[in-house]
């Protein structure tokens, strides 16, 4: 199976993210509604949790949790805008044109795109421990493999951009 055009791995796997751009519209609907009816219902309740082996209460509130919802909608939302970016790159691959100029701000966006990701679990972790006395947030401050697959994005953005530059001279050359 060809890699790239019409009926390719790549138009395939546009396909895919098709769907998963129209998943994570409703997902990101859902928790917005949610988040406004935690803001409208009444919320206040405990919960006992067995974290860590230890059972521990956990006391919801309307602010706590409309404010989770939003942030895992917030999360939501930048998974949809990597996604978008690459369903363009996808769809250039589908078309057979690789090396269209737009790809390499496409690329980098995915890269800021990922980056933001990786911020915002460190983020949602060390929050969540400020919230639930005891709760060990697992991972530290730096993901590795997390931060190696935004650097790889960025490098495969200079490897389009030159690409592009060899298409622009091929072209002028007769």
């Amino acid at each position: 199976m060809r890699a790239m055009g019409p009926g390719s791995v790549s138009s395939l796997l546009k396909i895919a993210l098709d769907v998963v751009y129209v998943a994570l519209w409703g997902i990101i609907g859902a928790l917005a509604v949610a988040a406004i009816s935690a803001l409208l219902l009444p919320v206040d309740q405990k919960m006992v949790a067995t974290i860590d082996g230890a059972a521990r209460e956990i006391h919801f509130t309307k602010p706590l949790l409309a404010g989770g919802l939003a942030s895992i909608a917030a999360y939501c939302g930048v998974i949809l805008y990597v996604v978008r970016q690459l369903r363009r790159v996808f769809a250039t691959l589908t078309a057979g044109d690789p090396f269209h100029p737009s790809n390499i701000n496409r690329m980098r966006l995915i890269g800021l795109g990922l980056a933001g990701l990786a911020v915002g679990n460190v983020l949602i972790r060390k929050g969540l421990a400020l919230l639930i006395p005891g709760l060990n947030a697992p991972g530290g401050w730096v993901d590795m493999p997390t931060w190696f697959s935004v650097l790889v994005v960025f490098v495969l953005a200079e490897v389009f951009r030159e690409g592009a530059r060899l298409r622009r001279e091929a072209e002028l050359t007769i």
